[in-house]
């Protein structure tokens, strides 16, 4: 692949933001450029700067005037779900039930799975996420097809087959030994091949007999370099039933415990009835809870406190969480987060919420040296934002004074039509370009 320029507003976190006066937490050059080589970062910063350390006859994607930054990243997510979102009318585990394991059934058919997981993949890069974490079904042939599809795009992606052995129907459910044989040929099949990485995924305590969550643990210690995921504490009767089927642990969090299961690869999906035991416990282990928003409020769970977590001192992220989540925006999720918090009387200014989409979420994964910031050496995973790209959002736009308040703009009223354009290791995407095409907001030329 030919070096590309990438000019325009750049944008990219480098620590924590503070307060929404916190410029020492990133870097932004007005006029700016990303130099990629290769699906690589070679450089960041002043266009004037790093259009000499190209040279002469690169090409240029002018975006100006709009803002560059890292390709945002989706922590938790459910793939076979794709075509249930706007299920109507029901808490988590009739949702389940009525909606969500008769979905699930239909991705035994590889036909499906593979259209599915396409049109998921796509969605996901029309919305600006280039790396998710998600949830296949039960069938092997799901995670073929998620990370066939993934692979088409030279997408970062984290993936795994749900393990479930009990209270689910009969089309969705292995056995301890049959979930252990088909993950563990799954992770020698994907895990490592390109750019995929492989999720151990007991689905969650309830739908797990105490054997496969021992073959859960087995599959951790075998392969410590895979990411695990699970669900924790999204819904009060499902905190109840989990308990009563393991009366022996001291709480929810303390199921997992007991097997393994936690850890700075773990991701635990919602985490909002805890106690100050359970929530220590995650930051002891360094396990991540993963905050849902649109999925909390759309199925009436409950809460995320994201203050708590910080005093205790444990790890955080954000996600979408589709299908209960109703968007696969990333900024339409920031804006849901900022409500949630604001109920609660906690802030959440631009700055950290864009620092969450890109860095923030980087870091959970452990993947901060690769994905959600740039710099050199980084996969040159990019999306161009547009806050203007909507007739309402140009209007605010025009008294719209800071940096910090047109993030704002896009948080709290963008969503897709806000992405002009994404790039996957260099590689234009938004409108299904070839590799070797610029794409028709971008203009192509000689450095001036």
């Amino acid at each position: 692949m030919t070096d590309l320029l990438i000019r325009g507003r750049v944008l990219t976190f480098v620590k924590e933001p503070e307060g929404i006066d916190d410029t020492g937490a990133y870097r932004y050059y007005e006029d700016g450029a990303v130099l990629v080589t290769n699906g690589k970062i070679a450089g960041v910063g002043s266009y004037s700067d790093v259009v000499k350390q190209a040279g002469s006859g690169i090409r240029i994607a002018d975006h100006r005037p709009n803002l560059v930054l890292p390709g945002l990243i989706d922590t938790h997510l459910h793939f076979p779900q794709t075509q249930a979102i706007a299920s109507y009318g029901a808490q988590l585990l009739e949702w389940l039930n009525t909606y969500i394991f008769v979905e699930e059934q239909k991705f035994k058919e590889p036909q499906h799975a593979a259209f599915i997981a396409g049109r998921f993949m796509d969605e996901l890069l029309s919305n600006g996420t280039t790396t998710a974490v998600a949830y296949c079904s039960v069938h092997p042939e799901s995670v073929d097809a998620f990370f066939t599809a993934a692979e088409e795009r030279n997408m970062l992606m984290i993936g795994g087959k749900v393990m479930m052995d009990r209270n689910a129907p009969e089309g969705l459910r292995d056995t301890p030994g049959k979930g252990y044989d088909e993950t563990k040929r799954l992770i020698g099949k994907w895990h490592g091949r390109g750019r995929a990485h492989y999720a151990i995924s007991p689905r969650f305590a309830i739908t797990s007999t105490p054997e496969q969550m021992e073959m859960s643990r087995a599959l951790v210690d075998e392969h410590p370099d895979c990411y695990v995921q699970t669900h924790l504490s999204e819904n009060k009767e499902e905190v109840a039933f989990a308990t009563s089927l393991y009366p022996e642990a001291k709480d929810y969090t303390d199921i997992y415990a007991r097997y393994g299961l936690l850890g700075r690869k773990t991701l635990l999906g919602h985490c909002i009835y805890m106690r100050d035991r359970e929530i220590s416990v995650l930051a002891e282990t360094g396990a991540v809870g993963v905050f849902c928003p649109t999925s909390n409020l759309f199925l009436g769970s409950g809460l995320f406190d994201r203050d708590r977590f910080d005093r205790l001192g444990a790890r955080h992220a954000v996600a979408t969480d589709v299908g209960a989540g109703t968007s696969f925006s990333m900024l339409e999720t920031m804006d849901e987060a900022y409500k949630v918090l604001h109920l609660q009387g906690q802030r959440l200014s631009p700055l950290r919420s864009f620092y969450m989409l890109t860095l923030g979420n980087a870091r959970a994964l452990d993947l901060e040296h690769r994905i959600g910031s740039l710099h050199a050496g980084a996969d040159a995973d990019i999306v161009i934002l547009d806050s203007h790209a909507k007739p309402a959002m140009e209007l605010r736009m025009r008294v719209a004074s800071s940096l910090a308040e047109e993030l704002f703009v896009l948080q709290t009223m963008g969503d897709d039509r806000c992405v002009a354009e994404v790039y996957v290791a260099g590689r234009p995407m938004k409108r299904g370009k070839r590799a070797d095409e610029m794409t028709p907001a971008a203009r192509t030329a000689e450095p001036a």
